[in-house]
């Protein structure tokens, strides 16, 4: 009896109970540790419904939300050479690219797209932190130098997402020279009159932010995002002191002249709306549609026909020959 209460029976019962639960359905807020089904994540766009903590999203996901409808074009971008350096530490560098694209399934750190927000024409560029730190690349340069020279072709503003720690040290100086070709496009955009908004996001560090991130006619972040050249600890460490309270953070940044807007990611669309259709001294933009008036329909009169008559029928054509 003991065998068949303390084995038989909790192994059918086992058999009979289990279930198969997928790892990925609830998501820990890393501020206030409150568990997030992943259907509501992904509707407040990755941002924690308890404490409004921005959690990362996707290049895409954040395109998605942006553009109408969710429809964007990907404007192409060139392809750089492949590991000009033939660089290796623990492992090749082309290796770590591969890992990154099947990670991310992208081409690299930045995705840039066209279409319309607000039905107004945009060029957005969105960097991904999730391909290896959104570092500053070869291509990342390209990317930006192809999306200001399409905004530019369609005479639409540019606005960029940065979120990066900086530039790649796999590509060395290679690297590090995007930051003044990516100086030069935000440039051509200045003379071409077109209005270029970046918007940053969490962590945006290093060369990133001493180059294209700072560059904006209009500069935007997204709540309590780390924002700076080097990291806390170096300058504490270097100046001797302590820094204050929510050093590089968004809104410290705010309160010292350094951003425009702290502004929440549900309603960043519709803040760039406005700035994009006040920079272009458009009206502002329709926020709902009404139907369109139906025109008042008059009853035909209908002729009347004799009493007794039967109504003309229109005999069918023979096809068959």
């Amino acid at each position: 009896m003991n065998w068949i209460t303390n084995y038989v029976r909790p192994t059918i019962n086992s058999l009979f109970s289990r279930r198969e639960v997928p790892d990925n359905l609830w998501t820990k807020c890393g501020e206030c540790g409150t568990m997030l089904f992943h259907r509501e994540l992904a509707d407040n766009l990755n941002v924690c419904t308890n404490c409004n903590h921005h959690m990362p999203i996707g290049a895409r996901d954040r395109l998605a939300s942006l553009f109408d409808g969710g429809v964007f074009v990907d404007v192409k971008v060139p392809d750089p050479v492949a590991d000009p350096l033939h660089f290796r530490d623990q492992k090749k560098y082309t290796d770590r690219i591969k890992d990154a694209r099947k990670k991310t399934g992208e081409k690299d750190a930045m995705l840039v797209a066209e279409g319309q927000m607000g039905r107004t024409g945009v060029v957005v560029a969105v960097q991904d932190f999730s391909f290896m730190g959104g570092s500053m690349s070869m291509y990342v340069g390209n990317a930006i130098v192809a999306g200001a020279e399409r905004a530019i072709a369609l005479g639409q503003p540019l606005i960029l997402f940065s979120a990066a720690g900086g530039a790649r040290m796999q590509e060395g100086i290679m690297g590090l020279m995007q930051m003044p070709r990516t100086t030069i496009a935000v440039q051509m955009l200045k003379e071409a009159g077109l209005p270029y908004i970046v918007v940053l996001t969490h962590p945006t560090t290093g060369g990133v932010t001493a180059s294209y991130a700072m560059l904006g006619d209009v500069q935007i972040a997204e709540p309590n995002a780390l924002i700076g050249f080097a990291g806390a600890r170096v300058i504490e460490q270097t100046i001797g002191e302590k820094l204050p309270e929510g050093f590089q953070r968004a809104e410290y940044l705010l309160d010292h002249g350094m951003l425009d807007r702290v502004t929440h990611r549900g309603q960043m669309k519709s803040e760039l709306v406005t700035i994009l259709r006040m920079l272009g001294q458009m009206t502002p933009a329709v926020a709902g549609d009404l139907p369109a008036p139906t025109p008042e329909v008059k009853p035909l009169e209908a002729a009347k026909a004799p009493e007794g008559a039967k109504p003309k029928t229109t005999p069918a054509k023979d096809t068959q020959k």
